[in-house]
């Protein structure tokens, strides 16, 4: 714990800044598109624009655990969970201030319910994590972010599609399933931090653990 703020500097400049930015700024022009001169202002769009800008913060979080060095970080003392949660730690103030400002961005008489669609917002890019931090912990790419990005664009783009209609996920306020949905994105965020947390330690193969589990 003591080398961690150490770290903090290194891994802030290590961070991929220029893909959370382009995902970011994404996210808030999709939002700010209910604002557009001409558009007709409606709950359901400002509904459906959130949660695409959700989703394109998401997608860009799965690029978080991208670490072209990630071979000759093997042998630092510091384990990969810790540089992992490190990562994590810086990125959420600055995730949590974008995610303020595409709320904000959505006119007030037209908002959906603020903390049911930052659950929503908040599953996606836990889910988006928990993606990333299995490609690192099952496989040897410096880059996990493209597979997990992928991974979660298909979900969400399949999930409305094949889920039965008494399990749905993307109901409006108006719907009678707008509360049980929500729970169910609540279980969804639970087991989705779960995995993550899971899947923080070193990778299956790395040389450290082989060496370890070799009878001296």
């Amino acid at each position: 714990m003591r080398v961690i703020p150490a770290l903090a500097v290194p891994v802030w400049r290590t961070l991929p800044w220029r893909t959370l930015g382009a995902a970011g700024a994404a996210g808030l022009l999709t939002a700010g598109l209910s604002r557009l001169p001409g558009t007709e202002p409606d709950s359901r769009l400002a509904l459906g624009l959130l949660r695409g800008a959700a989703l394109a913060g998401a997608l860009g979080l799965a690029f978080l655990l991208d670490d072209p060095a990630r071979d000759g970080t093997t042998t630092v003392p510091t384990g990969r969970a810790a540089r992992t949660a490190l990562r994590v730690a810086l990125v959420a103030p600055v995730a949590a201030l974008w995610w303020a400002a595409a709320l904000l961005l959505v006119p007030g008489a037209h908002r959906p319910p603020a903390g049911a669609v930052t659950l929503e917002a908040g599953t996606a890019c836990a889910l988006a994590l928990a993606a990333a931090t299995v490609a690192v912990r099952h496989s040897d790419d410096p880059r996990p972010g493209r597979p997990a990005a992928t991974a979660v664009l298909v979900t969400a783009l399949l999930a409305p599609l094949l889920l039965p209609s008494r399990w749905a996920l993307f109901t409006g306020p108006e719907d009678p399933r707008w509360a049980a949905a929500h729970d169910r994105w609540a279980w969804l965020l639970a087991g989705a931090v779960t995995v993550g947390v899971a899947s923080l330690g070193e990778p299956l193969g790395h040389p450290f653990r082989r060496t370890a589990d070799q009878p001296t």
